[in-house]
């Protein structure tokens, strides 16, 4: 039997001065909120930030608040839960003045779009992102 590898994920729910939010395409496959894993030598603030300009290409972040924590399964190829590993993911609000074209920069991210607050929910892959960004859409 194999044990589960338990890891630490933070990312982030921007928000621009339209009120649209970021989310990032993952491999081609599936949508989720901008996030990764938490490298040595980095607090989650400081993920958060990283990833978010990695897979938008967004880096004028201003922090906000801590939205919460939650978590679930990595996601495999076949967009399925991947028991191998449980990720306990933060997200953090950020404000953003950022205008003009997303560039992600991470290749397994190739594309990042606005979408409508009220819109989110349905674009994201994964039910326990959908479930966590249904419990703090309006603190946002």
């Amino acid at each position: 039997m194999s044990s589960i590898h338990e890891t630490q994920s933070a990312g982030g729910v921007v928000v621009n001065n339209d009120g649209l939010v970021l989310v990032a395409n993952q491999k081609s496959k599936s949508w989720s909120l901008p996030k990764g894993h938490v490298e040595q030598g980095e607090d989650k603030i400081e993920t958060a930030k990283r990833e978010i300009h990695e897979e938008t290409g967004v880096d004028d972040l201003e922090f906000v608040s801590e939205l919460g924590s939650y978590q679930r399964y990595k996601m495999s190829s076949e967009n399925k839960d991947d028991l191998q590993e449980l990720k306990h993911i933060t997200i953090f609000l950020f404000k953003t003045n950022h205008q003009g074209p997303l560039s992600p920069t991470d290749p397994e991210n190739p594309e990042a779009r606005w979408v409508k607050k009220e819109e989110v929910a349905e674009i994201l892959t994964h039910p326990k992102d959908k479930e966590f960004f249904r419990s703090i859409v309006d603190k946002i």
